[in-house]
């Protein structure tokens, strides 16, 4: 097996830290990211091999922090796999929604993605396995009350994700798209766990999404993923006919505005 190094964004929560220990189980070099050095520190002392890694604080809202973490990881070493994990969620009722949280969102969950995709892709093709994995949602590809700023962001991150897929067709790095369903983690409020729990919507755990990626480490070639049953289908079937998702959907609106209204 190849020894990769992977930078990982969000290296702390709950996701980023199942990515985390997987890719260090497996073999793997980390380049961590994150916001709170104690817990960047505390995480890589708990990963196998802890002095193969390395970590740097950064707050990837600003675009001027992105700059000089580029700077900084490419003074490193050689890199190999980029994971945009760092993102963030808001639930409630969009006309409630403070216009700084939604700057914030896409700033975190489309812009740092992009710019580090942009700043790192000049050391990422000088590697023989060179890959970008983009952690989405399948909320990017169905809309669903009470998480619209959150939609668009994630919509936003996969068509920027498509199209790189593309533009780079011809280079040799892999551009995957991972599309979890709800994860457990501390990302979702307590009114967003009740309000999965009666509409019976299903959650993993994130240990699921970290073997997803890594699975996607051993394929040569771009790739979009959908985890979850029947979110996959849900998916397929709203890219198809969208009106029946909607009429569905349109059901369960009276629960989620009683959990979203002022949340």
């Amino acid at each position: 097996m190849t020894t990769l190094t992977i930078v990982l964004t969000g290296a702390c929560g709950g996701i980023g830290r199942a990515l985390a220990v997987a890719f260090a189980s497996a073999g793997h070099n980390l380049v961590l990211i994150g916001r709170n050095p104690d817990a960047l520190a505390a995480l890589r002392e708990g990963l196998e091999r802890p002095r193969s890694h390395r970590y740097i604080v950064a707050d990837l809202s600003s675009a001027e922090a992105i700059t000089e973490l580029c700077s900084d990881i490419a003074d490193g070493s050689a890199i190999d796999v980029l994971v945009n994990n760092a993102g963030t969620s808001s639930f409630g009722v969009f006309a409630e929604t403070d216009d700084a949280v939604v700057e914030h969102m896409f700033q975190l969950n489309v812009l740092a993605p992009m710019r580090l995709c942009k700043g790192l892709m000049p050391l990422l093709l000088k590697s023989r396995n060179a890959a970008v994995i983009n952690v989405g949602s399948g909320f990017g590809s169905i809309g669903f009350a009470g998480f619209t700023a959150y939609c668009a962001s994630k919509f936003g991150l996969r068509g920027f994700t498509e199209a790189l897929q593309r533009e780079l067709a011809n280079e040799n790095i892999a551009i995957h798209y991972l599309a979890p369903r709800a994860v457990n983690t501390a990302l979702n409020s307590d009114k967003v766990v009740a309000m999965n729990a009666e509409l019976g919507n299903a959650a993993d755990e994130p240990e699921v999404v970290a073997a997803a990626a890594l699975a996607m480490l051993q394929l040569n070639k771009s790739s979009n993923r959908y985890l979850g049953w029947p979110e996959r289908f849900f998916v397929r079937l709203n890219a198809l006919f969208p009106s029946i998702v909607s009429g569905a959907l349109k059901k369960q609106l009276a629960t989620i505005l009683r959990y979203a209204k002022s949340a």
